[in-house]
């Protein structure tokens, strides 16, 4: 592992550090040290709601906890609080976006997708949940209804709070396109794909860390 950097991976909305098991078994497996952060916006129905700073700061505290260098990978909205988390730190050695929100400075997951919430979102007051998460999310999963158990409430306000930082103006980025996501449009990506650096693609739904997680560990190791 000499030599190497940590990979620290963040997940979306209404996801956990449970989503990331079989990338996270199969980089340890080649010797990467790999570590996983829980966003406090995502929470169990009537617990106390955080947003996207209180994320970002969780990712922060994450990688600082490393003591070196380290690259992020983070998914869907994890995009945004490792964006602005990331920001300021030499540690970083890349963000790694797999399908994910590339955003900048004063911009808004809402803000990105046109200002209208789109209709699979069901909003309940402060929190907000996936209607179809198995067509949405997992289409290309082969048995995902223990996935489709495991997701949880997500805060509404990182719909709508805006970024402060943005980490990929000075850190080497990635943006890994995903070409059958039903979630974030091959063409959204693509247009926040041009921030990136370099660009890669995978032949996967909205979740290839569960129906593809071979193919995305090769582009995180290379």
């Amino acid at each position: 592992m000499s030599g190497r950097p940590a990979v620290l991976l963040v997940h979306g909305a209404w996801h956990g550090s449970w989503c990331w098991e079989a990338v996270r078994s199969l980089l340890v497996d080649q010797g990467w040290r790999v570590e996983t952060v829980d966003l406090p916006s995502v929470a169990p129905a009537g617990e106390v709601r955080y947003g996207l700073h209180d994320d970002a700061k969780a990712v922060r505290e994450a990688i600082t906890a490393i003591g070196g260098p380290v690259v992020v990978v983070a998914h869907s909205y994890g995009g945004e609080p490792a964006t602005e988390g990331a920001a300021g730190l030499p540690e970083v050695q890349r963000i790694i976006y797999v399908t994910a929100f590339l955003l900048d400075v004063g911009e808004s997951l809402l803000k990105a997708i046109g200002g209208t919430p789109p209709p699979w979102w069901q909003i309940e007051g402060e929190v907000f949940r996936p209607l179809t998460p198995e067509l949405v999310f997992f289409n290309d999963v082969e048995n995902p209804a223990d996935a489709v158990r495991r997701l949880e409430t997500q805060s509404y306000a990182v719909a709508t709070e805006e970024l402060t930082a943005a980490a990929w103006h000075t850190t080497p980025s990635t943006y890994v396109v995903c070409d059958d996501d039903n979630a974030i449009p091959v063409f959204a990506q693509e247009a926040m794909a041009q921030r990136a650096g370099t660009v890669e693609r995978l032949h996967s739904g909205h979740s290839p860390f569960l129906s593809c997680p071979s193919e995305l560990v090769a582009i995180i190791t290379k």
